[in-house]
């Protein structure tokens, strides 16, 4: 008879060794591990430190070797550029293959490490095996980041190379890369011994002499690396982070504790078996793309599709759908943001006609806090599961889900279900007492974290310490905050930082943002705690409106703030609600809730490296001074 996931939960926890030890048959091991977990230096617990493996064997030639070659691989969409191909296991193990080649020539060997710094390309995950193929710790830079930023990145790592691009393309925008590399080589420390570069149509980049190389011609020149063994242990890549103190986090992730979990996810929370095809909507430059678009399908022999493009604007809102139809996508993995997108500029899903998605089985959400009202708008037009999930940089995988492999849960709008099996969450008070059902806490992951979650920051345990397991001994402090209902299901509200206290009551933002999402015209919202002096804090909303809403804005916001006296009652002190073009994000899609805090309350403030449109803030800057916030209070 089938386990159940809080079955399975239960067991991981009681167990979690031979729970483990089990899930670890799922990979190719050159050498098995006879021990599953070190806790002798916790919290820096190490997972099959025995074992030995290669990732990138995992990931393609094993594949090939089950006789699966000719199967597709990966699917390449490229709606800003008209490009639209695939690759085989064999092709892509073979292109792998060489390029792995090309580092080793140019001096790469077990342990240095290679920063990757590329559009999303067939090349790009190229890079990341390649890396792995040889034992290279690689580092992924999103693509287009700013030269101080890079050259920060640049000094942390230290790579020995540096894969790049000559450009990059948003919409209909090409940002060339490479003078944007030379700076930041400029303004580093550290200056890699080579750069490759592989030269896009669109753009060509000028290569320095001695050090820049044509990554067509080196990779044509060189011969075919072998997988080299590495322990389970070794670093498969450092993911930099922001940090609080403007200073990247470089998150380190294990090689084989982060395939298990990963081969573990695919199968039970995805539902996704080989020859199945995987669409996570990401980016190679977040966590998302290492752990689904590249590791996680390839390992599990699944198809994985790489679309360099946009939810809307490439053409227009049905991009999506048309990229499910086009390839027989089974399962859809994406930000709200993205969803919120569609939305904004198809409310009514009128392009969703336009296209057959009956291969479509669900549609996974992660990468914030997804609304209820996005997901049940989802949920509505799709007629399928629709499911949050919440998960970390720093895990790698997911904290919580609906493991839909295990069996469907009910869905319950906001939350994403229960702890996947090798987590244990508590929600504990600012004291570390437990809270009560319901009650809002600090969420916490009790160690030892399970496989594939981060084993360190790189090169600075110290700040791995202090970031992440002092407020709360014995745990992994998450920095979210959130409750658990009498069913055990989890609720992430907001981030510790976004728990606002008006006149001593606890607030979450991501309750009243609830409520302001509900309202008919509004396509997304934010909303963050700004300094009062009678209240300490109180809550200022920002409103974006769905397309083709032409109502007064004075009506919808009166609106807007009748809803959230309704529903979080009279203590919230809801009084302030402006209507803006657009809100400030990440890349990633991720909304700038601390810049405009910081904006609000006339503090100085650095907006991430990683802002999409950094002019966006001009605007909010002002209506927050038309409001009576700000430096010009």
């Amino acid at each position: 008879m089938p386990s159940t996931q809080r079955e399975l939960h239960a067991r991981s926890l009681a167990d979690p060794e031979g729970f483990w030890g089990e899930a670890a048959r799922a990979i190719d091991w050159n050498v098995p591990p006879r021990t599953v977990l070190d806790r002798s230096r916790t919290p820096f617990d190490r997972w099959f430190p025995d074992g030995e493996l290669n990732a990138c064997h995992n990931a393609l030639d094993r594949h090939v070797d089950a006789g699966r070659g000719g199967e597709a691989a990966l699917i390449y969409d490229s709606p800003v550029t008209g490009a639209l191909c695939s690759y085989t296991w064999a092709e892509l193990r073979d292109e792998v293959a060489r390029l792995a080649g090309a580092l080793q020539e140019m001096g790469v060997t077990r342990g240095d490490r290679v920063l990757v710094y590329m559009p999303m390309i067939p090349e790009a995950v190229m890079a990341m095996l390649a890396c792995a193929r040889i034992g290279a710790v690689h580092s992924v830079v999103f693509g287009g980041f700013a030269a101080n930023e890079l050259a920060v990145r640049i000094d942390d790592a230290e790579p020995v190379v540096v894969l790049s691009a000559s450009c990059g393309i948003e919409v209909n925008r090409v940002i060339e890369y490479k003078p944007l590399l030379d700076r930041a080589i400029e303004l580093a420390r550290h200056e890699p011994r080579h750069c490759l570069v592989l030269q896009r149509r669109e753009a060509s980049a000028t290569l320095v002499p001695d050090r820049d190389l044509d990554w067509r011609a080196a990779v044509r020149q060189a011969e075919p690396a072998a997988c080299v063994s590495v322990p389970a242990t070794h670093p498969l890549y450092i993911l930099y982070t922001s940090g609080t103190t403007g200073q990247p986090k470089g998150v380190v992730h294990d090689t084989g504790g982060y395939l298990v979990a990963l081969a573990w996810s695919m199968r039970n929370i995805y539902d996704i078996l080989p020859g199945d095809i995987f669409w996570a909507a990401s980016d190679v430059g977040w966590v998302v793309g290492h752990s689904y678009i590249t590791y996680g399908p390839l390992v599990n022999g699944s198809t994985t599709v790489l679309y360099e493009g946009k939810p809307v604007g490439t053409p227009d809102a049905g991009a999506f759908w048309r990229v499910i139809a086009q390839h027989r996508v089974k399962t859809l993995f994406t930000a709200p943001t993205a969803l919120r997108a569609v939305r904004k500029e198809d409310p009514h899903a009128k392009l969703l006609a336009d296209y057959d998605i009956s291969c479509l089985r669900s549609l996974f959400l992660a990468g914030e806090r997804c609304d209820p009202e996005t997901l049940n708008w989802a949920r509505e037009i799709l007629q399928l599961p629709v499911i949050d999930h919440w998960w970390q940089t720093e895990t790698g995988w997911s904290i919580c889900a609906n493991c839909t492999g295990l069996g469907l849960l009910p869905v319950k709008a906001g939350s994403p279900t229960l702890p996947v099996p090798g987590y244990r969450l508590e929600v504990l008070a600012p004291d570390g007492t437990p809270r009560a059902p319901g009650e809002l806490g600090a969420l916490t992951i009790a160690l030892p974290l399970p496989p594939g979650t981060f084993t360190t920051l790189w090169n600075n345990d110290e700040r791995f310490l202090k970031a992440y397991f002092t407020t709360y001994p014995g745990h992994y402090e998450t920095g979210d905050a959130g409750y658990v209902d009498e069913d055990g299901y989890v609720f992430v509200m907001a981030r510790t930082d976004d728990v606002i206290n008006v006149a001593g009551h606890r607030l979450s933002t991501g309750a009243i943002e609830e409520a302001l999402a509900t309202h008919p015209d509004v396509a997304e919202c934010a909303v963050v705690g700004v300094h009062d002096e009678l209240k300490g804090q109180i809550p200022l909303g920002l409103l974006v409106l769905k397309a083709g809403v032409t109502r007064e804005h004075r009506a919808i916001v009166d609106e807007a703030v009748k809803r959230v006296r309704e529903r979080i009652g009279p203590v919230a002190a809801f009084k302030t609600c402006a209507i803006v073009q657009r809100l400030p994000k990440t890349r990633s899609g991720k909304i700038l809730r601390a810049t405009m805090r910081a904006i609000a309350d006339g503090e100085s403030y650095r907006p991430p490296a990683t802002i999409d449109e950094p002019a966006v803030l001009a605007e909010i800057e002002e209506i927050l001074r038309q409001l009576g916030y700000g430096r010009a209070m």
